[in-house]
C-alpha cells in the first residue's frame, strides 16, 4: 500500500487484525517477484548450506539439543512438557509427581553417547540416573545399587527436585548470554572478536505492578550505561545494541488502558531512548502480543517525533512476520519515518507468541486468528517482508533475524549487492548457519542475547523450546541425515501451493472450535481500535437508558414497592428502577419451581439444551445492552 497515508495505513492494519488467512495468503504469494526459476535457486543454496552443516563439528546447542530430544520422540515431548509445566507448579509434591510421571518412564539410555555435544551428553546422563532412582525397583533387586535407589526414592525428593531445576538451569543458560550485563559483555568478547555485534535484552515478561516496571527500567537504564562504554565506532550499526519490552516497563500496558499507557509509558521510553542516543547505540522496541500492536505503534508514533531524535538513526522496531498485519505495519513505518524525516532500523522476525495468540483467539471466540496457522504461510509472508524491506532502504535498515537456511538464502538472493541490512540470530541458535554465511558473504550479523537470571529465564527458555522444537522446524531438521537436504529448504510457497486448502484445517476458527455441535461464545477484540470504537458506539445509546427490574414468577411479573437504583461510581446516573420481591412472592417462587419439577424432568434432554442455546444466542445476541448495564450498575 505504498503511497497510503499513515491515517490510510494504520486502519489496514485494523482491518488486517483477523484477516481471511486464505486471502492474505494469496495476496502475498501474489507479490513476490521471485519466479520459479529464482525459487528453484535459492532451494538449491539453501540444501548445500545445510549439507555443510551437516559436516559441521559444532553446529550449535539448540540445533543439536533437538536433533537428541526432538518432539518424534517419548523423551524429548517428556522434557517439553516438564519445561512448560515447572513455569506454573505451586508446591513441591507436585513437582514431584510431574518428575515422576515425565522423567521416570522414559528410556533416556539409548540417547547417552549419541550427540557431539558435551552439554547434551551430560544432561542425559543427569536424565538417565533421575530416571533409574525415581522408578520402581524390581522386589528381587538385592544389591547395594538397588538398595542406594531406595535409599534416595525414601528420603531424597528434594534432591531430585532441585536436580532437575538444575538442569533446566543449565539447559536454560546455554540460551543467555548472562546473569547480568556485566557478565553478558564479558562472554560477548569472543563473537565480537569474530566480527559479531550484539543486541541485548533484559529478560522478564510484562510488568504486573509498578515496583516491576520500576525494577525492569532501572535495569534498562543501566544496561545503557554499561554498554555506552563498548560503542565507540561513529557507525551505529558496528555498535552493540539494546532491546526493550514495553510491557516491562508499564503494569497495564493495553489497549483500553491507552491514554494512562500513553502519559506514563512515552516520558518514560523517551527517557531510555534519549540516553542510547547520548551513546550512540542501537534501541529496539521488542514485538509482543497481537493484542499489543496498535498501542505499540502509538506509543512509537510518540517517541520517534521528538524533533530532538533528528539525525540519529538507531531507533528500531521489531515487525513479526506471522501475522497478517506484517506488510501494513511495515509500510506505516516507512510512511511515519518518511514524514518525519528519520532512518530507522527494523528487525524482522518469524513471531514468538504462536501458541499463545491461538489459544487467546479461541478463549475469546474470535472470528479467526492474527497469526497464520501454517509455517509455510510465515515463511512466505517473511519474503514478502523481506522484499518489502528491501524497496525502503532509503529509510529503512533492515535486520533479518533468522536460523533457517532457506530464509537466509533467500534473503542474499533479494539483496544482489545491496549491504545496507544485516543478518541477526538468537544466542545459542544458529551458531553454524551464520558462521558459513558470515565467512562466505562478509554480510553483518547481530546476535540477540537474552540477560538475566534463572527466574527470569524459564518462559524465554519455553519460547524457544516450543517455537522450535516442532517436528517440522528447520532447527529440528537440520541435524537429521534421514531427512533429505532439499525436504528441510522446501520452498514455502510450492508447500502452500500443495496443500488442499491455505488454512490449517486441523486448526479450526475459534467460533467452530466445537466440531459445530455449538459455536464458541464469541468475544469483543478491545485490543482493535476499530472494533473497540464500534462497541462504544453500540453502547452509547444504553449511557442514559434506564431500566425496570421486578420479580417474575409462574411467567407473571410482580408488583410492589419500588426504589431507584444509582450508578455507585457516579451517584447523580440512575440506572433504572427495580421492584424487590417480597417474603410471599419468594414463597410463591418456589412453590411454582417445585410444582414445575416433574414436569421439567420429564422433558426431553433435546429440548431442554434447545432452552440453554437459545438462553445463550440472546445473552450474545443483547451483550452489549447487558454489559453497559452491568458497568452502569
Amino acid at each position: 500500500m505504498s503511497g497510503s497515508s499513515e491515517k490510510e495505513l494504520r486502519a489496514a492494519i485494523c482491518v488486517g487484525y483477523l484477516k481471511d488467512e486464505k486471502t492474505a495468503v494469496t495476496e502475498l504469494i501474489g507479490s513476490l517477484s521471485i519466479d520459479q526459476t529464482d525459487r528453484q535457486k535459492i532451494v538449491d543454496t539453501a540444501a548445500e548450506l545445510v549439507e555443510e552443516l551437516r559436516r559441521l563439528d559444532d553446529p550449535g546447542v539448540m540445533e543439536t539439543f533437538l536433533s537428541e530430544y526432538g518432539l518424534t520422540t517419548e523423551e524429548g515431548v517428556a522434557l517439553m512438557c516438564l519445561a512448560e509445566a515447572l513455569l506454573r507448579v505451586p508446591d513441591d509434591i507436585t513437582i514431584d509427581a510431574l518428575i515422576s510421571d515425565k522423567i521416570a518412564p522414559a528410556d533416556w539410555s539409548k540417547h547417552l553417547g549419541h550427540s557431539s555435544s558435551p552439554l547434551v551428553n551430560a544432561s542425559t546422563w543427569g536424565l538417565m540416573l533421575t530416571g533409574k532412582v525415581v522408578h520402581p525397583v524390581d522386589a528381587n533387586d538385592w544389591d547395594i545399587v538397588g538398595q542406594l535407589r531406595k535409599v534416595v526414592k525414601r528420603i531424597g525428593e528434594p534432591v531430585i527436585r532441585k536436580a532437575v531445576g538444575q538442569s533446566m538451569k543449565v539447559l536454560g543458560h546455554q540460551f543467555v548470554l548472562g546473569r547480568d550485563i556485566r557478565e553478558a559483555m564479558d562472554r560477548a568478547r569472543g563473537a565480537e572478536k569474530k566480527g559479531y555485534t550484539y543486541s541485548y535484552d533484559m529478560l522478564g515478561e510484562g510488568a504486573r505492578t509498578a515496583y516491576d516496571a520500576q525494577r525492569y527500567f532501572m535495569a534498562y537504564a543501566k544496561a545503557i550505561s554499561s554498554l555506552s562504554e563498548n560503542c565507540k565506532n561513529d557507525d551505529i550499526r558496528a555498535n552493540p545494541g539494546i532491546s526493550v519490552k514495553l510491557s516491562a516497563l508499564h503494569p497495564r500496558y493495553e489497549y483500553i488502558q491507552r491514554q494512562r499507557v500513553m502519559d506514563e509509558l512515552v516520558p518514560r521510553l523517551s527517557s531510555l531512548v534519549f540516553q542510547a542516543k547520548n551513546a550512540n547505540m542501537g534501541f529496539n522496541i521488542d514485538a509482543e502480543e497481537a493484542d499489543r500492536l496498535d498501542l505499540s505503534l502509538d506509543i512509537i508514533e510518540a517517541v520517534l517525533s521528538n524533533p530532538d531524535l533528528k539525525g540519529w538513526d538507531g531507533f528500531g522496531v521489531v515487525v513479526q512476520a506471522y501475522g497478517p498485519r506484517a506488510g501494513y505495519v511495515l509500510d506505516w513505518l516507512y510512511a511515519l519515518s518518511t514524514r518525519l524525516d528519520r532512518k530507522i532500523m527494523v528487525r524482522l522476525v518469524k513471531g514468538a507468541y504462536w501458541d499463545s495468540e491461538i489459544k487467546l483467539s479461541q478463549v475469546n471466540g474470535y472470528e479467526s486468528y492474527p497469526v497464520f496457522t501454517r509455517k509455510a504461510s510465515t515463511d512466505v509472508s517473511y519474503l514478502a517482508c523481506a522484499q518489502k524491506l528491501f524497496s525502503m532502504t532509503d529509510r529503512i535498515y533492515p535486520q533479518f533475524a533468522t536460523h533457517n537456511a532457506h530464509t537466509v538464502s533467500a534473503v542474499l538472493h533479494m539483496a544482489k549487492d545491496n549491504a545496507h541490512f544485516e543478518f541477526q540470530r538468537l544466542h545459542g541458535m544458529g551458531d553454524g548457519l551464520h558462521d558459513l554465511v558470515k565467512a562466505t558473504h562478509k554480510n553483518r550479523c547481530r546476535i540477540y542475547a537474552p540477560v538475566g537470571i534463572h527466574e527470569d529465564l524459564l518462559a524465554y527458555l519455553v519460547r524457544r523450546l516450543l517455537e522450535n522444537g516442532v517436528n517440522s522446524s528447520f532447527v529440528n531438521q537440520v541435524l537429521d541425515v534421514n531427512v533429505p537436504a532439499k525436504d528441510v529448504v522446501r520452498d514455502p510457497v510450492t508447500a502452500l501451493l500443495s496443500y488442499s486448502s491455505i488454512e490449517n484445517t486441523f486448526i479450526p476458527l475459534p467460533r467452530d472450535l466445537y466440531d459445530g455441535d455449538r459455536p464458541n461464545s464469541l468475544g469483543i477484540n478491545y485490543a482493535n481500535p476499530s472494533t473497540l470504537a464500534e462497541f462504544y458506539g453500540a453502547r452509547a445509546e444504553f449511557q442514559t437508558a434506564r431500566w425496570q427490574a421486578a420479580p417474575i414468577v409462574g411467567g407473571e411479573k410482580q408488583s410492589g414497592p419500588s426504589r431507584q437504583l444509582a450508578n455507585p461510581a457516579l451517584h447523580s446516573d440512575i440506572v433504572g428502577v427495580c421492584i424487590d420481591a417480597s417474603k410471599v412472592q419468594a414463597a410463591l417462587a418456589i412453590k411454582t419451581a417445585v410444582a414445575a419439577e416433574d414436569i421439567w424432568r420429564d422433558t426431553a434432554v433435546d429440548t431442554r439444551a434447545d432452552m440453554l442455546d437459545r438462553i445463550a444466542d440472546l445473552y450474545e445476541a443483547n451483550r452489549v445492552e447487558l454489559i453497559a448495564l452491568l458497568s452502569r450498575e
